[in-house]
């Protein structure tokens, strides 16, 4: 057997199949019509049809009604429960008793660095947390503030409260 050598490579049995030839001839097989079947306007050359077009039927993307609205200056906030900063100090993966969005990130808490983040009230808190914040809910402020810690707000930008 002789070595495997660049220019003795060949593809594996049965990863390559034969190319398809279309109109060459009636003995190929593929003669005559090349392929298209017989008559219509995929049958002719020069056709072109939308890619939405369904033979003149009304197109789905008219039949489907429409509704709702998306407002262009929506802007995404990461939400986080206080339920979470409650888990992520008994894991010490806080240890000094801040929290911002820094940390939060390299926690692993949230997935995009520069989106705002806001605190939610979901959960109990019993730890003394310093948090800085895009934004706050009510519930969330009052719940850090009774275990003695501070809501600090990051007045970076704006966020949908």
């Amino acid at each position: 057997m002789a070595k495997d050598i660049l220019s003795n490579l060949t593809p594996a049995k049965g990863s390559r199949r034969k190319m398809k030839r279309i109109g060459r001839g009636q003995g190929s097989g593929r003669g005559g019509t090349a392929t298209r079947g017989h008559k219509g306007a995929k049958a002719r050359s020069g056709h072109k049809f939308k890619i939405y077009f369904e033979g003149g039927q009304m197109p789905l993307t008219r039949r489907v009604p429409k509704f709702g609205f998306t407002s262009r200056n929506r802007v995404d906030v990461q939400e986080i429960n206080v339920q979470t900063l409650a888990q992520l100090v008994e894991q010490k993966k806080i240890t000094d008793g801040m929290v911002s969005p820094d940390i939060l990130y390299k926690v692993g808490a949230i997935t995009k660095k520069n989106e705002p983040v806001k605190i939610l009230g979901n959960g109990d808190l019993k730890v003394k947390l310093d948090v800085t914040a895009n934004a706050f809910s009510k519930s969330a402020k009052a719940k850090i503030e009774g275990a003695g810690g501070k809501a600090t707000l990051l007045t970076t930008t704006t966020v949908n409260a």
